[in-house]
C-alpha cells in the first residue's frame, strides 16, 4: 500500500481493515494504520484546533499565521484545520508532533505568537509559558521536563470514550478515523447480527438516554423494529438549544464520523433506509463537517445503497432546524423536518409508532447514539462495567460559569459534582463562596452546598429533587442572584414557547411579569401595585405547578423548574427580595439605591457628566447628590468615581 495514494489507502482500508474479520492480528495491518491514523509521521503535523470555540479565541489567525509561515519557510510539514480537545479556556490550541517525538500541545498561541513559537518547536526547543502538555505514546520518544496530557487536573479526574478522537484527528478524514478503529463496529454489525440482536445487545448494555429522559435505548429501538411498515426513519436529535449547553456540537465539529457511524448502527437495528441528524441552522461549521464527512463516507461505500454488498440502505441527511428550543421536542423536530411550523403535537402515538410521515421513527440525542459504536465493539458487558450499579457508561458536560477551568468534558457515571468542580473545574474563581450549579435549563434543577456531594447517577439526583438534563453544568457563586437567574429563564420559556398551548403560552407570561415585580422597587404611592405584587408572588408556585400538570410537551412542563427550584432551595434570598426589596447579590438593578458620601466627595464632577439622565446635581469643588426620582441605577457614577463617595445599597 502506498500511504500517500489515496485510492491505494482507501481500498487497503476497506478490504483489509473494514471487511477483514483478522485484521486485529496481522501486524503488517497494524503498521500501515500507525501511518494512516498519525501516529507515526514522515514529516511534521501541525494541528491548529478550528472549532466555534476556538474561533472566539482567535484560533483562524493563528492558523493563518502558521500557514503563512511554512510558505515562507517552504516547510515540508501537514497542516490540519482540527477540533476541539474540551479545554476552552486555554484556546487557541496548537499541537505539534516531530517525526520520532512524542505529540506535545500549546496553549493560548495566538497569532502575534506564532513566529517565534514555530522557531523554538522546529529546532526541538520547548518554548516556555506556552506548553499544556504531552500525549503518551509507546512508539515515540517523550519530550523531556513536560507533563502529560491526561495527568493535567483538568483531564485527570475525566475518562474520555466519547471524546476519545475530539482534538487528535482531522475531523473529515474518513481514513484517519476508520484507521482508529471507525466504522469497524458498523462493518461488523451489518456483517455478523440481525437487527433484532443489535437492539438486544444494546437493551443488555443498560444504555439510557442522555437527552434527559433517561428512557434505555433499546427497549425503545424495539418498539419501532417490530412496528410493521414499509418505511421507517431514525433522527438524531443534535438541537442543543439550551444555554449553557454545546457538547453536542464539539462532537459534530469533532468527530462527525462518529455520529454517522452511530447513526448507520442505530438505523440498521430499527430498519431504516433513512436517517436524519436534526440541528441548529446555526451551527454553520458543524453542519459544514457533517456534510464533508458524509461525502467522504459515502464515497467509501460507508453509506448508501448496498452497504459493502450487504444488502442495507441507508441514506443520511443533515436537516437544518429554525433557531427554536421547541425543535428538541420529539414531535416538534418531526414537525420541523417535514415543513411543518415547529409546534409539539400530543402523546400517544409515539414517534416509535407513527412519528415522520406517519411512518415508525426513533428520535435519540446525539450523546445517547454516539455510545453505540463502543457497544457493538466491545460488548455490553464492558458498558456495564463504567459507571455504577444504576447509571452506565460515561456523561458528557459543559461545565462553565465561576469556574477556574471550564469546557466540554467527560466523566464517568457515578463521580460526585464535588469533584467535578474542585478536580476538573478547579474550583470557584476567584475563591468566591459556591452557591450553586445550573444542571440545564430543561430541567431547571440545582446542585446547592448541601447536595454537592451527590453523584452523577438519575436516581441519585432524583432523591434529592434534581435531575441530569441535556448536560449544561453551569457553576455560579455568591455573586449571583437566583431570582435573576430565574428570571432569565423564565424569560427564555416565554421568548421560546410555540404558543400551542394555554398553560405554557400564558403561564410563562404572567410568571415573568411576577418575577419582575420583585426584582423592581414599586412606583410611590401606588398601594395597588403594591397589592397586585404580593398577590402575584402568593400565586407563583400555584401557577407553576399548573404549567407542570397541564402543558401540552415536556418543555411546557419544564417551564417552571427554574422557578419551582429556586423556591425550594433558596426561598429566603427569594423572601429579601419581596419584603425587603434588597438583592443581597447587588445584581437586581432596580433594587440598588446610590447615594454620595458629601464628606468622600470633592466635586470634581466626573459623576455628574457621565451620568445619562441628569440625576446628579451639585457646584463644582462642593459636595454632588443623586436625585433618587430620576436615578435609573445604571452604575455610570459609581464607576466613575475616583473617591469612593458613591455608595451602593
Amino acid at each position: 500500500m502506498k500511504i500517500n495514494d489515496p485510492k491505494s489507502v482507501k481500498e487497503f482500508l476497506i478490504q483489509r481493515v473494514l471487511l477483514n474479520p483478522k485484521r486485529d492480528n496481522d501486524p503488517d495491518i497494524a503498521k500501515h494504520l500507525s501511518y494512516i491514523s498519525k501516529e507515526r509521521l514522515i514529516k511534521p503535523l501541525i494541528y491548529v484546533g478550528t472549532t466555534t470555540c476556538a474561533k472566539a479565541a482567535g484560533a483562524v489567525k493563528t492558523f493563518d499565521a502558521i500557514s503563512e509561515y511554512i510558505e515562507e519557510h517552504q516547510l515540508d510539514a501537514d497542516l490540519v484545520k482540527g477540533g476541539c480537545a474540551g479545554n476552552c479556556k486555554v484556546e487557541p490550541l496548537v499541537d505539534i508532533q516531530m517525526p520520532g517525538k512524542a505529540r506535545i500541545s500549546f496553549q493560548n498561541v495566538t497569532y502575534e505568537k506564532v513566529p517565534v513559537f514555530l522557531d523554538e518547536i522546529l529546532n526541538n526547543h520547548v518554548p516556555e509559558g506556552l506548553v499544556l502538555g504531552q500525549y503518551r505514546n509507546p512508539i515515540y520518544q517523550p519530550w523531556d521536563d513536560v507533563p502529560y496530557i491526561d495527568e493535567l487536573p483538568f483531564n485527570k479526574g475525566q475518562k474520555k470514550l466519547l471524546m476519545s478522537n475530539c482534538g487528535i484527528i482531522n475531523p473529515v478524514s474518513v481514513s484517519e478515523y476508520i484507521a482508529r478503529g471507525g466504522y469497524q463496529a458498523f462493518a461488523d454489525t451489518i456483517t455478523h447480527h440481525t437487527p433484532a440482536r443489535v437492539c438486544d445487545i444494546v437493551e443488555e448494555s443498560m444504555l439510557a438516554g442522555r437527552g434527559g429522559g433517561a428512557y434505555i435505548a433499546g427497549k425503545k429501538w424495539k418498539i419501532s423494529l417490530n412496528a410493521v411498515s414499509d418505511q421507517k426513519y431514525f433522527i438524531c436529535n443534535a438541537v442543543e438549544s439550551d444555554p449553557g449547553s454545546y457538547m453536542n456540537r464539539v462532537i459534530m465539529e469533532s468527530d462527525p464520523h462518529r455520529v454517522i457511524e452511530s447513526l448507520l448502527i442505530a438505523s440498521y437495528a430499527i430498519g431504516a433506509s433513512k436517517a436524519f441528524i436534526f440541528t441548529r441552522s446555526e451551527f454553520t461549521l458543524a453542519i459544514e463537517r457533517l456534510n464533508q464527512a458524509l461525502k467522504e463516507a459515502e464515497d467509501y461505500g460507508i453509506t448508501g445503497h448496498n452497504i459493502f454488498d450487504s444488502g442495507v440502505n441507508i441514506h443520511i441527511v443533515v436537516k437544518e432546524g429554525a433557531r427554536a428550543f421547541v425543535c428538541g421536542e420529539e414531535t416538534a423536530l418531526n414537525n420541523s423536518i417535514e415543513g411543518k411550523r415547529a409546534m409539539p403535537v400530543s402523546k400517544p402515538p409515539y414517534p416509535a409508532i407513527r412519528g415522520l410521515w406517519n411512518k415508525p421513527t426513533i428520535i435519540n440525542n446525539l450523546e445517547t447514539l454516539i455510545n453505540v459504536p463502543l457497544i457493538l465493539k466491545n460488548g455490553p458487558e464492558w458498558f456495564k462495567s463504567i459507571g455504577n450499579e444504576k447509571s452506565k457508561g460515561t456523561k458528557l458536560f459543559s461545565l462553565s460559569g465561576k469556574v477556574n477551568n471550564y469546557g466540554t468534558i467527560e466523566v464517568e457515571m457515578g463521580t460526585s459534582f464535588r469533584d467535578i468542580i474542585g478536580k476538573i473545574g478547579g474550583g470557584v474563581r476567584e475563591e468566591k463562596a459556591f452557591k450553586a450549579i445550573i444542571l440545564g435549563i430543561n430541567s431547571g434543577s440545582y446542585i446547592t452546598p448541601e447536595t454537592l456531594d451527590t453523584i452523577v447517577d438519575f436516581e441519585a439526583l432524583k432523591n434529592v429533587g434534581s435531575a441530569l438534563g441535556s448536560g449544561a453544568c453551569v457553576v455560579v457563586d455568591e455573586t449571583s442572584c437566583m431570582l435573576d437567574i430565574a428570571k432569565f429563564f423564565t424569560r427564555f420559556f416565554k421568548n421560546e414557547s410555540c404558543g400551542k398551548c394555554i398553560p405554557c403560552r400564558e403561564g410563562t407570561a404572567r410568571m415573568l411579569e411576577i418575577v419582575e415585580s420583585a426584582t423592581r422597587k414599586p412606583e410611590k404611592d401606588n398601594s395597588f401595585q403594591t397589592l397586585e405584587r404580593f398577590k402575584g408572588i402568593m400565586q407563583l408556585k400555584g401557577m407553576a405547578d399548573v404549567m407542570k400538570d397541564t402543558s401540552l410537551c415536556s418543555l411546557g412542563k419544564s417551564a417552571p423548574n427554574a422557578i419551582l427550584n429556586m423556591l425550594a432551595n433558596f426561598k429566603t434570598e427569594f423572601d429579601t427580595h419581596v419584603f425587603e426589596r434588597k438583592c443581597p447579590a447587588s445584581v437586581c438593578r432596580d433594587l440598588k439605591t446610590y447615594t454620595i458620601d458629601v464628606d468622600l466627595c470633592t466635586g470634581c464632577t466626573a459623576c455628574y457628566k457621565k451620568c445619562p439622565v441628569d440625576a446628579i446635581i451639585g457646584s463644582p469643588r462642593q459636595p454632588h447628590f443623586i436625585v433618587q426620582d430620576k436615578c435609573i441605577a445604571c452604575n455610570a457614577c459609581f464607576e466613575a468615581c475616583k473617591f469612593n463617595a458613591v455608595l451602593v445599597e
